[in-house]
């Protein structure tokens, strides 16, 4: 059974870094795809990036281009969301999700694997 634990959210100031983990088990991830949503109050959830586990491309939503970075250790079977320049508006709990294929979808129906999230807020 795959598990999924986020970890490293918390509250920073506009223009703060923080860096999200996501330790995965129960599977051999090779095949898999990974990656972090966000859903903010009252809206639904949305793409922020992926990453293929196999060779390690990665797509990110043009909202975050340039200031997050996704990336995976093989060894430690975990997945990082580096955020950095954090506005406001990238406040939501933050979740991860894998899917069983290379291909890196942004839909979160696609994904039949979440972690709990962890919340991010963002002061002004």
């Amino acid at each position: 059974q795959v598990q999924l634990v986020e970890s490293g959210g918390g509250l920073v100031q506009a223009g703060g870094s923080l860096r999200l983990s996501c330790a995965a088990s129960g599977r051999t991830f090779s095949r898999y795809a990974m990656s972090w949503f966000r859903q903010a109050p009252g809206e639904e959830r949305i793409f922020v990036a992926g990453i293929r586990w196999n060779d390690g491309r990665t797509y990110e939503a043009d909202s975050v281009k340039g200031r997050f970075t996704i990336s995976r250790d093989n060894a430690e079977n975990t997945v990082y969301l580096q955020m950095n320049s954090l506005k406001p508006e990238d406040t939501a709990v933050y979740y991860c999700a894998a899917r069983v294929s290379v291909t890196i979808r942004t839909m979160p129906d696609d994904y039949p694997y979440w972690g709990q999230g962890t919340q991010v807020t963002v002061s002004s």
